[in-house]
């Protein structure tokens, strides 16, 4: 073999050596198939760059001008009628496949996603979370709320949860006598409950108030008259009807999952969905920690 090609591929192994030594300083994962693409394509770019170049500079050193040549020369330099190299025909050829392939199966159709790759590891990891807190005590279950609070919920509602001054919800109590009489005046259907929309109107004037300031109240003594209407969906004890319509007494674990599945109009603005975000363990965490700050 001549001696550039040997020198070549004596340095290309170098590289690549060289490239494996840094890997390993850097714990890099070579089972991701990301990282061990990315090193293939190294290695190819290696062999390739040292190889070939040691290939024409042999050629250079040993090859003698000959063939038929052209008519047009610039300052007595012309050129050879050389036949197309045929590697150069083959690589176009190749290179026309390669991009109908492209095109029509591949990106963007059978494309990496490096967000489907996250999405995948977060599901692996969430199935994970859910088997080791399958069965968590309520002390855990609080805890575990109260982390998910402070990072997800306290930038809107306050770290104590009190809604920094009317820009939130409230957390310290279920609904003031303000927002319940704007849902009987205006309706509410904001959160998909499966006895669907509640109309407008279904109270006024004293009536509306008197039904207001008892839920707002906490439901204590005897309810309003007029409570036989709202009683209908919320239930005698206002829990909902076990997650037919709104919990109008506390935080309640579907009235979590409602909000976070679909949002939520507020004062500050639209609260977002966060559909998938949480498993059902945190979920079932937040209402319990939402339930602490009631008072």
């Amino acid at each position: 073999m001549n001696s550039f090609i040997v020198k070549g591929l004596v340095l290309a192994g170098v590289l690549i050596v060289a490239t494996l030594v840094v890997i390993k300083q850097m714990h890099i994962d070579l089972s991701d198939p990301v990282n061990l693409i990315t090193f293939l394509g190294a290695v190819a770019i290696a062999v390739l760059t040292f190889g070939v170049g040691a290939k024409y500079m042999a050629q250079m050193k040993t090859d003698t001008a000959s063939g038929e040549l052209a008519e047009e020369n610039w300052d007595g330099i012309g050129e050879y009628k050389n036949e197309l190299p045929s590697g150069w025909a083959w690589s176009y050829v190749g290179v026309m496949i390669w991009a109908i392939w492209y095109f029509l199966w591949g990106y963007p159709l059978n494309a990496y996603s490096q967000i489907g790759e996250y999405n995948k590891e977060v599901k692996n990891y969430q199935k994970k979370f859910e088997a080791k807190w399958k069965n968590p005590s309520p002390e855990v279950l609080r805890d575990m709320g109260e982390s998910i609070f402070l990072v997800q919920c306290a930038p809107c509602h306050g770290e104590t949860g009190d809604g920094l001054d009317g820009k939130a919800q409230d957390f310290t109590s279920r609904m003031t006598k303000e927002q319940i009489l704007a849902v009987i005046k205006s309706g509410q259907h904001q959160l998909m409950y499966p006895l669907g929309a509640m109309p407008a109107g279904m109270a006024s004037g004293k009536q509306a108030e008197e039904v207001a300031a008892w839920i707002a109240g906490g439901m204590k003594g005897k309810a309003p008259a007029t409570w036989a209407t709202c009683a209908g969906c919320h239930g005698q004890d206002g829990k909902g009807n076990g997650g037919s319509a709104p919990d109008l007494a506390e935080y309640d674990e579907t009235l979590v999952k409602h909000v976070l599945k679909h949002g939520k109009k507020g004062i500050i603005g639209q609260m977002p969905a966060f559909p998938g975000r949480f498993t059902p363990v945190q979920e079932k965490a937040l209402a319990a920690y939402l339930k602490t700050l009631k008072q």
